[in-house]
């Protein structure tokens, strides 16, 4: 296993990189890369300031000959998403991420590996701390919790930002500039329930769903991937009424933005039923499997015997639970009029938690049309409080409406045919990049998104391309360059 990633090119982004590895950054707990960053601007003594929230801003002056130049925001999240394979022993609060070489790309050892948004601030802190990169006057925004609610980005003030042109390193397709994303909203759901004694007669059974990929809930949402909590679910309402289970305990999922991968529950079964129903298990294993072979071929259902739980909850309320749970909106709502290929709205059933008295559901819901995700969430809302639920909605944020006249998406267009001899593609994202909400706080801010290429970001199978690194490396120097005057 090769680890010596800071030896890769460009080393000064990539031996940054890997020191933002060996430090813990799970979303809302990022205190030690704060603190890392803020000595980091201070000791190039460099204005650096850390807001209320914990965003910190840097600001460096131009090189000689460039102080005319439009003032730029270079902009990415500090945070990371926190996921492991089961198998993997992991404490995101303490350990570093296992970063190492696998052919062409970074990945990591069983965690996801923090390329998102840890390449975008490498590159930024890099360019910093960089005496021989040509750029007019620059400010650094790093931003906390982007990944679970964008409450850093929200905190912002106005008066903190001086540039004029802002960009966004978050994104994960090198060669594409991206210029506008949906908006989101969140939805939390909450059931009190009632808890019976286990029946007797009976035998316990733990139900797990494991090996499937995950992945990120807006980038990945439209390729087909199977939701843990949906095929244990699906399980569940199947075999309620003909295998007369009943439902002691259930959990998948762990994120709102990342797509289920494992999900579990504790069931018990009159034990004269025992046979049809392990039978029963074995057949719908298969169909699913079969049903979503080309996009979980790993996918594995199990069942196994186990301790008879104390309690399990009542059965008509686990009857309206699961069913309320079967008919829940998932996945690719409607595709885009407006851009061919684009996921215009869609949602997330991300986390279950069920027993000892309640059950909580977490959804993530996004489009780039408000309308139609206000009309999903009611929709949800209609399902939920049919079957006894209590339903909020939080944390919403705007979507970022592209602009046909932006100078920086211009600029960033000509500089990349000139230097790669190709166009790149200008495109639109289903996923929520803080520009919306930092374009919210300051109007007129002209703004574009781009960065190297990142697959399954927020699963444990992320990885960035070597050599995208550094062509968006190149990219992001001469876009520098290129930038106009006053």
């Amino acid at each position: 296993m090769n680890t010596l990633i800071d030896q890769l090119q460009p080393r000064a982004l990539w031996s940054i990189f890997s020191e933002l590895c060996a430090i813990p950054r799970p979303s809302k707990n990022e205190e030690k890369v704060v603190e890392y960053v803020k000595n980091f601007g201070e000791s190039l003594q460099l204005v650096t300031l850390v807001d209320e929230a914990g965003n910190i801003i840097i600001k460096k002056p131009a090189t000689p000959g460039m102080e005319n130049r439009k003032g730029m925001v270079l902009q990415s999240h500090l945070d990371m998403v926190p996921q492991k394979n089961s198998d993997k022993k992991h404490d995101f609060l303490k350990d570093p991420i296992e970063a190492y070489i696998d052919g062409d790309w970074v990945t990591a050892n069983g965690t996801t590996l923090g390329a998102d948004n840890g390449i975008g601030v490498a590159s930024i802190l890099a360019i910093l701390k960089a005496d021989d990169i040509v750029h007019g006057p620059l400010e650094a925004l790093l931003t906390i919790d982007e990944e679970t609610g964008m409450t850093g980005a929200f905190a912002l003030k106005p008066g903190q930002l001086d540039g004029q042109i802002l960009i966004n390193l978050d994104s994960e397709e090198e060669g594409e500039l991206y210029v506008g994303c949906a908006g989101g909203i969140e939805s939390n759901i909450r059931f009190s329930l009632d808890e019976q004694p286990a029946p007797k007669g009976s035998i316990a059974y733990e139900l797990s769903v494991r090996g499937m990929k995950g992945g990120h809930s807006g980038l990945d949402i439209n390729l087909g991937r199977g939701n843990s909590i949906k095929v244990l679910n699906r399980i569940l309402w199947s075999s309620l009424n003909k295998y007369g289970v009943s439902l002691a305990h259930g959990e998948g999922g762990s994120l709102r933005n990342a797509i289920p991968r494992e999900a579990d529950a504790v069931i018990t079964v009159p034990e004269n039923n025992k046979k049809a129903f392990e039978t029963f298990i074995q057949n719908i294993t298969l169909t699913i499997t079969n049903e979503l072979q080309a996009t979980e071929p790993d996918l594995q259902i199990k069942l196994e015997e186990t301790d008879m739980p104390e309690k399990i909850i009542e059965n008509e309320q686990a009857k309206k639970l699961i069913g309320a749970l079967y008919a829940c909106p998932n996945g690719v709502i409607r595709m885009s009029d407006a851009v061919p290929g684009l996921v215009e709205t869609s949602t997330n059933l991300a986390v279950f938690r069920a027993g000892k008295g309640s059950a909580t559901l977490q959804c993530l819901l996004r489009s780039s049309v408000d309308t139609a995700k206000h009309e999903l969430a009611g929709r949800m809302a209609a399902v939920f409080e049919l079957a006894g639920g209590e339903v909020e909605f939080t944390g919403e944020y705007p979507g970022w409406k592209p602009n046909k006249d932006s100078v920086i998406l211009s600029i960033c267009r000509l500089v990349y045919e000139q230097k790669f001899g190709k166009k790149p593609d200008v495109k639109a994202i289903h996923a929520g990049l803080e520009c919306g909400i930092i374009g919210g706080i300051y109007p007129g801010l002209d703004m574009i998104s781009f960065g190297p290429t990142i697959q399954y970001p927020h699963s444990p199978d992320e990885k960035v391309n070597i050599a995208s690194v550094l062509k968006f490396w190149n990219f992001l120097l001469e876009t520098l360059k290129n930038i106009p005057g006053v």
